[in-house]
């Protein structure tokens, strides 16, 4: 089921400001900029030189989730990012299981892959994002 981790997501109050400290300062290099009107983010992705990638997540809006996420914790660690095989098929498993989910079905992330969240409940705090190409 799972691939590796696909990507750790960010939560940064401005993308610009964050993208100088990750691209000038830390080095990592452009891969990105995506606006998901939708969601009320706007977001970029990193290439670190291997294969696991950094999101930068900017809330579009108050009433953005990534907005409400930085009112409570301040910029940081929003989520990690698991590849699967067959994102449908983790789903149904998950909720056989009991698992608390934030999606029941995929939808379609920055990059044009199905995506999925599982609910920080149920997985020690941490918000896992599932992705499939």
């Amino acid at each position: 089921m799972f691939m590796g981790v696909d990507h750790v997501g960010v939560a940064v109050k401005n993308l610009d400001e964050a993208l100088s400290v990750y691209l000038d300062v830390l080095g990592f290099k452009l891969l990105g900029v995506y606006v998901l009107a939708e969601r009320k983010v706007r977001v970029a992705f990193l290439s670190t030189g291997g294969e696991t990638r950094i999101e930068l997540l900017e809330p579009v809006g108050s009433d953005s989730p990534v907005a409400k996420f930085l009112e409570n914790r301040g910029e940081g660690i929003h989520h990690i990012a698991v590849k699967v095989d067959n994102i449908e098929r983790a789903l149904e498993e998950f909720k056989r299981k009991g698992v608390m989910l934030v999606d029941e079905k995929p939808r379609i992330g920055a990059e044009g892959k199905k995506i999925a969240f599982v609910h920080p409940k149920s997985t020690k705090g941490v918000l896992l994002e599932l992705v499939m190409e």
